[in-house]
């Protein structure tokens, strides 16, 4: 059943402003052999010219990587995709991959709403209707990361009989696509999901890739309330916009308050809970110094996370790549010459008003951030169960739970988190990790943190927090595909 049928395509032509790609498009192949879930499907996309003995950027049919982005996002279901437009109107990775050379893997996996429908909308999603109404919660953690190593799985079984580099597999995603794409790289071949790829009918092989895309990832989540409050503390104003779908596409909704008396205490308890985390991960930068905190949240690490901004911002002062290049991805008002907060000498920004910049950005979500102390957040429903539709994940929100829920089973928050299997499985060794400076979603802290822990266990790793950028993805292609061509090559 898991063999792999090269004679069942079809020659497909995709044309968008003025740019066409020919390609043969093996669709809806069943990548386990006991799937829950009609979502449970891969495409296959392969250049044309390949099949006529020519090359891309020299690239043939059996030797071009394997580009596996994913539709995830707000921990919702992700189905496989197809060349075309993004939900922002922009040519997707597929259809540039295609062109670039590459094959491409698009794998429909499981998600939080599975077998319920909703309108919600979440940046790495694909648009349009997602999910299937048949009452079946099957999507619930960890079954993304499932999915995603049996369709591994399903490409390293058929290597021979499969086009492309099985050895080469990238994997690529947006927010929770990114931390999906995060979690994949870091425990390839871990045993501790096993009993749920056997549950599904995986094929019996490796799941290990050779690199990792991540474009701001939704990670770390047992973490993440308290990093988000490191950084947002004492700034109480939020502001975000609340994506929908409907018949005309998906709609923005902008959402604007002050955090109440509660949530501000909440605020100051979870911040004081992240400096011990922290310290206890014993992270260090490239000149071995140790990244520390005090008690109030200063120290070490945040001058590094400081320098980090510094060295976006210079990096935008020399180029401006992020507005000549990246069109249209940058935060309004977000020009590097029109920052007040950044110290400019001589071309050089030599230092930045850290209370300034973040009131420029502003604060984004209410605490806690992530676990909700309703158990209303897309998170809280991701570490529900088919019978229980959300959990804590924390035991500061369980402790001050507002409602009567229970607290996620310690194993399965572990499945969700990249950070735990680095070095404790066979970890891929490239990764490009992106976050935009401007990003509220989550805090800086936790891609700086996956990068450092990546970079003190001997990874090679691409950071960076491009200026201007908000939380989005797939901004910057050409140069992602650039780094891929070299660490293909060595």
């Amino acid at each position: 059943m898991l063999i792999f049928d090269d004679k069942n395509y079809k020659v497909d032509t995709c044309n968008i402003d003025g740019i066409s790609i020919k390609f043969r498009s093996f669709k809806e192949i069943l990548y386990c052999e006991k799937p829950v879930d009609s979502i449970q499907k891969m495409n296959i996309f392969v250049p044309e010219v390949y099949y006529e003995g020519n090359t891309i950027n020299g690239y043939s049919l059996h030797t071009a990587p394997i580009f596996m982005p994913n539709t995830v996002g707000g921990y919702m279901p992700g189905p496989a995709d197809e060349p075309g437009k993004d939900f922002k109107g922009r040519i997707n990775s597929i259809f540039r991959a295609l062109k670039h050379g590459y094959i491409v893997v698009s794998a429909g996996v499981r998600g939080r709403t599975s077998g319920v429908k909703t309108n919600e909308f979440f940046v790495g999603s694909k648009a349009g209707e997602i999910s299937n109404e048949n009452g079946k919660m099957v999507g619930r953690a960890p079954a993304l990361v499932v999915d995603m190593k049996a369709a591994i799985r399903y490409l390293r079984y058929n290597k021979g009989r499969i086009p492309g580099n099985t050895e080469c597999i990238v994997t690529n995603g947006t927010s929770a696509g990114g931390a999906l794409s995060a979690i994949i790289g870091a425990s390839g071949n871990s045993k501790d999901y096993n009993p749920y790829l056997k549950e599904i009918g995986a094929a019996d092989e490796r799941d290990d890739i050779f690199a990792a895309s991540c474009y701001c990832p939704i990670h770390n989540l047992e973490n993440a309330d308290a990093a988000y409050e490191w950084q947002f503390c004492g700034y109480n104003d939020y502001h975000r916009i609340k994506h929908v779908r409907s018949e005309s596409g998906v709609k923005n909704i902008q959402i604007d308050g002050i955090l109440t008396e509660k949530q501000i205490k909440i605020s100051e308890e979870l911040k004081r809970l992240f400096p011990k985390y922290l310290n206890s991960l014993k992270l260090k930068d490239s000149s071995n110094n140790e990244l520390l905190l005090d008690e109030n949240g200063g120290g070490s690490f945040k001058e590094y996370i400081k320098k980090l901004v510094i060295n976006s911002a210079q990096k935008e002062l020399d180029l401006c790549s992020t507005y000549k290049i990246i069109d249209n991805a940058a935060v309004c008002g977000s020009k590097i010459d029109e920052q007040e907060y950044l110290s400019i000498e001589d071309g050089k920004v030599v230092d930045i008003n850290w209370d300034g910049f973040i009131k420029k950005i502003t604060r984004m979500k209410v605490a806690p951030a992530f676990d909700a102390l309703d158990l209303k957040s897309p998170e809280n429903e991701e570490f529900g169960t088919e019978a229980i539709k959300a959990k804590h994940f924390t035991a500061y929100s369980q402790e001050h739970s507002e409602v009567e829920g229970t607290l996620a089973d310690p194993k399965i928050i572990k499945l969700l988190n990249p950070i735990e299997y680095i070095n404790n499985s066979d970890t891929a060794k490239y990764w490009r990790v992106r976050h935009g400076a401007f990003d509220r979603d989550i805090s800086l802290a936790m891609p700086s943190i996956l990068s450092l822990m990546l970079e003190n266990n001997g990874y090679n790793v691409d950071f960076s927090l491009p200026w201007g950028i908000p939380h989005s993805g797939d901004y910057d292609l050409d140069d992602l595909f650039a780094w891929i061509d070299e660490i293909y090559t060595k």
